[in-house]
């Protein structure tokens, strides 16, 4: 499975298979931990320019096999979260983190408006415009976002494995809960480690809440997805697993596209 090098492109925003023909969209908000070289590392060690704080290590490869098995149509930032978090609107304080967890960003401390007014027109909008794009171009399409986590957060060891978060639309991530264990052996668990109150739905709520569009964001541990072996298995599970519940909601994945 190839992956997207995070540093070889200045494009704030990858699009993989732009003419994919399934109504699903994949997306991943935290795929890169690449920072512009202009902003200095924000500060930042080697160490935590790398950490689970910059972005969703094995998040996108995921996200590269569940594109691949439904001719799916990807949109990938391609800068860290710490620059911008693209799951995040503009008045969130998060969108521009100045402590992630126990990492301090000095980069982000006290940013003017016009700085973040500059980051959120460089990276956020263009990733913004160019989901909605790629959304409006499917007759019925399907929002699904692919995050990993750590899994030890703040001392504390978690003992999910796979999360199904929805926010007030929840017919997708029911009906995966519900064959969960037809297709994997995973503690999966609804709205863990995070959910709507912890303000990571966003792009659930931006792009597909008010059009009615079905949408799922699916949380996976990341020291189950840290190896290319570990990856590929963990996309084509979760992509049968995706593919069996939207057949329950009678929406295919494939090229028909039809409700």
């Amino acid at each position: 499975m190839s992956h997207l090098d995070p540093t070889s492109t200045t494009d704030p925003v990858t699009i993989v298979n732009p003419h994919g023909q399934s109504c699903v969209v994949v997306v991943c908000e935290h795929a890169s931990f690449h920072i512009p070289e202009a902003l200095h590392n924000l500060g930042l060690t080697d160490d935590a320019l790398t950490s689970h704080a910059a972005w969703d290590p094995g998040a996108l490869a995921v996200a590269q096999g569940l594109a691949q098995h439904f001719d799916a149509t990807l949109v990938a930032s391609n800068v860290s979260r710490l620059v911008y978090d693209c799951n995040r609107p503009p008045t969130a304080p998060d969108a521009m983190p100045a402590q992630s967890e126990t990492i301090s960003i000095p980069g982000n401390k006290n940013l003017s408006p016009a700085q973040k007014k500059f980051r959120t027109d460089s990276y956020y909008e263009p990733f913004r415009a160019q989901l909605a794009q790629t959304i409006a171009g499917k007759p019925v399409p399907v929002i699904v976002t692919i995050h990993s986590f750590t899994p030890i957060y703040h001392g504390t060891k978690r003992a999910v494995e796979i999360g199904v978060l929805h926010d007030t639309d929840a017919r997708l991530a029911d009906a995966l809960l519900q064959i969960a264990p037809r297709h994997l052996t995973e503690n999966v668990q609804r709205n863990e480690p995070y959910g709507p109150q912890h303000g990571v739905t966003h792009t659930l709520k931006e792009h597909a809440l008010e059009a009615g569009h079905l949408n799922v964001m699916l949380e996976i541990r990341n020291d189950l997805i840290e190896t290319a072996i570990q990856q590929a298995a963990m996309a084509k599970n979760v992509a049968n697993w995706l593919e069996d519940a939207l057949a329950q909601l009678n929406v295919t994945g494939g090229e028909q596209c039809q409700a």
